[in-house]
């Protein structure tokens, strides 16, 4: 059964095919005969109702520094197209959220993956606070009195930005360390939102770890470790991966997790565990499926599409 996908991301000139999880999506609906086009959020459009994109047919290579071939830019419905893959990487800023009320529009009778209202109502260091017994002490406010009482309570803390994304603004302070004040200006500068706390975790040394779910069930994951003059492990910022398995605690949190994921129509999440916490649950694009394949893990992109083509049919 051959679909037409459209794939809303930044633009495929911009990614690392390397490790990047959309390109990996879109080899694999290739090989299986989906038809796939591609746009960027500025590129989508709701007239009267209704939704269009301006498209360009994409074929993909994996060749490093030859992976794509666009078509002419052409206006279509997407309420046409079989599948709409939502894989623009944050900030969730209302940019993000606004092409998640325009995509609802069409979906479900053209599958939005994932689903847009839950996306934009699951930020995802919000949504893990649905799990306070499976993740670590956390503050979100912009409070700074209320941050610093939850700084003298536990020494070590986490302090990063309630809406970022790959690392980025994340900050450790050390018991001791006199530079809370300051940040939390310089916070208080760059964000008009909230802000959040967590209690630090030393485990974050052994690695953070990315489960990849599909349609809720754990199906791989890989273990990313911080350089050693860095608190941070994601790979963008020099993290470091190496293979891994699940443990018995991180199955656990897979099983309690789980059913929240399939009835908010979440077919793609990757879940943070430090140690024996949950930190964050991704679902806008989470990413890390060609590293566990890489690893000899499963195929993931795979067992996504052969998820997509069962709700298809």
């Amino acid at each position: 059964m051959a679909l037409k996908v459209a794939v809303q991301m930044d633009h495929i000139n911009s990614i690392r095919i390397g490790g990047d999880t959309t390109f990996a999506l879109c080899l694999e609906a290739q090989k299986r005969g989906h038809s796939l086009y591609h746009y960027t959020p500025d590129r989508l459009s709701m007239r009267d109702g209704v939704v269009s994109a301006r498209v360009e047919e994409l074929t993909v290579r994996d060749i490093e520094g030859d992976h794509y071939t666009l078509g002419e830019p052409l206006s279509r419905d997407l309420s046409e197209m079989d599948v709409v893959l939502l894989r623009q990487d944050p900030p969730f800023d209302m940019n993000y959220i606004t092409t998640t009320h325009i995509l609802e529009r069409i979906h479900p009778k053209t599958l939005v993956v994932n689903d847009p209202a839950w996306v934009r109502n699951s930020p995802e260091k919000i949504f893990v606070t649905e799990f306070p017994d499976l993740m670590p002490e956390t503050l979100i406010t912009k409070d700074s009195q209320e941050i610093a009482a939850f700084r003298k309570e536990f020494g070590d803390i986490i302090l990063k930005p309630l809406y970022g994304n790959g690392g980025a603004g994340v900050f450790h302070l050390a018991d001791g360390d006199r530079n809370l004040t300051s940040l939390l200006e310089m916070f208080g500068q760059m964000f008009r939102e909230p802000f959040i706390a967590q209690r630090y975790l030393k485990d974050v040394r052994a690695g953070d770890k990315r489960i990849i779910l599909i349609d809720g069930e754990p199906v791989g994951a890989i273990n990313r470790v911080p350089s050693e003059t860095d608190a941070r492990s994601n790979m963008h910022v020099g993290g470091r991966a190496e293979k891994t398995e699940l443990t018995e605690r991180e199955r656990e949190i897979c099983t309690r997790i789980g059913p929240s994921l399939r009835e908010r129509g979440f077919i793609l999440v990757g879940i943070d565990v430090i140690g024996d916490y949950m930190t964050e649950i991704n679902v806008t694009s989470p990413t890390g499926i060609r590293e566990v394949k890489r690893f000899g893990g499963a195929d993931i992109a795979a067992l996504f599409w052969d998820a997509v083509e069962a709700k298809r049919r």
